[in-house]
């Protein structure tokens, strides 16, 4: 790979970083989680 390779990869990979941070970092994506994480208990067999 050249040089200009390895900077557009670097680019691309930043750039999904970062909206990956800021979409994790949003409100509705916490609320998300949470209620993903208080469904599990109800989705287990006991």
């Amino acid at each position: 790979m050249s040089t200009a390779e390895y900077t557009v990869g670097t680019l691309g990979a930043c750039t999904i970083g970062g909206v990956l941070v800021k979409i994790g970092q949003s409100d509705w994506f916490g609320d998300l989680v949470t209620g993903l994480i208080e469904k599990i208990p109800g989705l287990l067999p006991f």
